[in-house]
C-alpha cells in the first residue's frame, strides 16, 4: 500500500513526520513524505522517499515579514489572517497543486491537521482515504483553551470551548481564498467552514503528544488517538566536539537556550538579553544559533556557542532548558526529564508555556513582550534549583521514555487504512 504524507511549516512540523514515515515503512507500507523543498536533505537522509513542495519555509520565516510575524501579528488572532495570508500568497498554491500531485499514485494520504482543506480536497478529487496527525490539539474542548488563544488560562469549559471554536475559524480564514481557488482548479466545489470543522471531527487523526502531557479530554471523538510523542532519534552515535565535551565537564550543568527559526527582527538583541539573563542567574550556558541567526559578540568562557545538536542527545546533559515553546523543542525536554523555561513568541508557544507551568514542569512562561534580563534570571533560577520542578520533571521524563508513539500511530494506520 502507497502512502503520502503531506506536511509543510518548520522543522517542529517535519520531523514528527519523517519519524512517523519510517514506522510506516518498517511496518511494510510504501510512504512518501511530500514537505517543502528546504527539508529535502533533511527527509532523505533518513531514508525517506521525498516529494518536494515548492516555497523554502525557511526563508518566509527569515523574511522581515516573518519576523514581524513572529513579534507582533502572531499573537492576535485576527491581524494573524491577514498576515499569514500575505506570507503565504507566494507560495500556497504551488504547495498545494505538488502534494496533489505526490498523491497521483497513492492508496491513502496523511495531512497535518493544520492543511485539511487541501488534504481533503486532494483526497475528495483522488477517492483515496485520509487521515489527519497533528503536533498541537486542534479540536476545541471544554478541557483548556485553544492553542494560539491569546488568553491561556483555564477560565471555565465554556470559554475553552469557545477558544477552540474561534481558533478552528481563524485556521480557517487563513487558507480560505487559496482553497477554493485550488478546488476549481480540481473541478470541486467550494467547501464551508463547517464541512472543514466536520472533517476534523469525524476523520481519523493521530494526536502525536504524550496522554501524560494532554490526556484524551472527554468531549472529543474516539476518532482522536492520542498516541505519544513521535521522537526521530536521529545521530544516535552522535558525540559532542571535543571543545563542548570540555564545556560540559568544566562545571555543573549548563543552561541550554535556543529558539529555533525563532529570534524576531532582532536577534543580537535577545542573544545580549540571554546572556546578560545567564549572568545575572549566576548559571552557564549554551546558546544555540538556529535558523533565527541568534548571536552575541558579547561572549565568556561561561557560555558556549552551538549551531546545531541533536536534541535528544544533548538535553539530558543540561540543567534546564529554555526555549521558544515550538511542540518539538518541548516534546525533547520533557523527554529529557530536565525543567523548561518557556519563552513563547506566537501561534501555540504560549499554550505549550501554560502547559508547562500548568504541569509544574517549570515557571511561568515570559512572552516576549514582557521579556527582561531579570525575570528570565529569576525563570532560570526556579528551573535549576526548585526541587519540585525538578522531580517532577524527572518523572514526567521517565513515562515518555516508556511510550511509544510512533509504534501505536502504525497500529491506528493499519487498523483504518489496512
Amino acid at each position: 500500500m502507497k502512502i503520502t504524507i503531506f506536511a509543510a511549516g518548520s522543522r517542529g512540523d517535519i520531523q514528527p513526520c519523517i519519524a512517523l514515515a519510517k514506522g510506516l515503512q518498517g511496518a511494510g507500507y510504501q510512504v512518501r513524505l511530500a514537505a517543502p523543498v528546504d527539508f529535502a536533505d533533511f527527509v532523505q537522509k533518513h531514508g525517506v522517499n521525498f516529494s518536494p513542495l515548492r516555497g523554502d519555509v525557511q526563508q518566509i520565516m527569515a523574511s522581515d515579514r516573518g519576523r514581524k510575524f513572529m513579534e507582533k501579528s502572531g499573537a492576535n488572532p485576527i491581524e494573524s489572517i491577514r498576515a499569514v495570508r500575505k506570507m503565504i500568497a507566494p507560495v500556497v498554491m504551488e504547495m498545494a497543486e505538488d502534494a496533489y500531485a505526490a498523491c497521483l499514485d497513492a492508496n491513502a494520504l496523511i495531512c497535518l491537521g493544520v492543511f485539511s482543506a487541501f488534504g481533503q480536497s486532494i483526497a475528495e478529487a483522488l477517492d483515496i482515504p485520509i487521515m489527519h496527525v497533528e503536533p498541537t490539539p486542534l479540536l476545541p474542548t471544554r478541557s483548556f483553551p485553544a492553542p494560539s488563544w491569546p488568553i491561556q488560562k483555564n477560565l471555565g469549559g465554556l470559554h475553552n470551548y469557545l477558544s477552540g471554536m474561534v481558533m478552528l475559524q481563524v485556521v480557517w480564514l487563513w487558507y480560505l481564498p487559496f482553497v477554493n481557488a485550488f478546488r476549481r482548479r480540481l473541478q470541486l466545489p467550494a467547501i464551508t467552514a463547517s464541512r472543514f470543522y466536520r472533517a476534523l471531527k469525524s476523520l481519523p487523526m493521530l494526536s502525536a503528544y504524550s496522554p501524560a502531557v494532554i490526556p484524551h479530554p472527554p468531549d472529543w471523538p474516539e476518532t482522536v488517538h492520542i498516541t505519544g510523542y513521535f521522537f526521530l532519534d536521529s545521530y544516535t552515535d552522535w558525540q559532542p566536539s571535543p571543545a563542548l565535551k570540555a564545556f560540559l565537564e568544566a562545571g555543573d550543568p549548563p543552561v541550554y537556550i535556543g529558539f529555533g527559526s525563532m529570534a524576531g527582527r532582532n536577534p543580537e538583541k535577545l542573544a545580549n538579553l540571554v546572556l546578560d539573563a545567564l549572568a545575572k542567574s549566576s548559571q552557564r550556558g549554551i546558546l544555540l544559533t538556529g535558523w533565527g541567526g541568534m548571536r552575541s559578540d558579547s561572549l565568556s568562557d561561561r557560555v558556549f556557542i552551538l549551531n546545531s545538536a541533536p536534541h535528544n542527545l544533548l538535553f539530558p546533559r543540561v540543567a534546564a532548558v529554555v526555549h521558544h515553546g515550538g511542540a518539538g523543542t518541548t516534546a525533547a525536554g520533557l523527554r529529557a526529564g530536565v525543567p523548561s523555561v518557556v519563552l513563547p513568541f506566537v501561534l501555540d508557544q504560549p499554550f505549550w508555556g501554560a502547559r508547562i507551568k500548568a504541569l509544574g514542569l517549570g515557571p511561568a512562561p515570559i512572552p516576549q513582550k514582557n521579556l527582561t534580563a531579570d525575570r528570565l534570571a529569576s525563570a532560570i533560577n526556579a528551573a535549576v534549583t526548585d526541587y519540585g520542578i525538578k522531580k517532577r520533571a524527572s518523572s514526567i521524563g521517565e513515562t515518555i521514555r516508556s511510550e511509544n508513539g510512533v509504534e501505536d500511530a502504525v497500529k491506528i494506520v493499519q487498523r483504518y487504512f489496512g
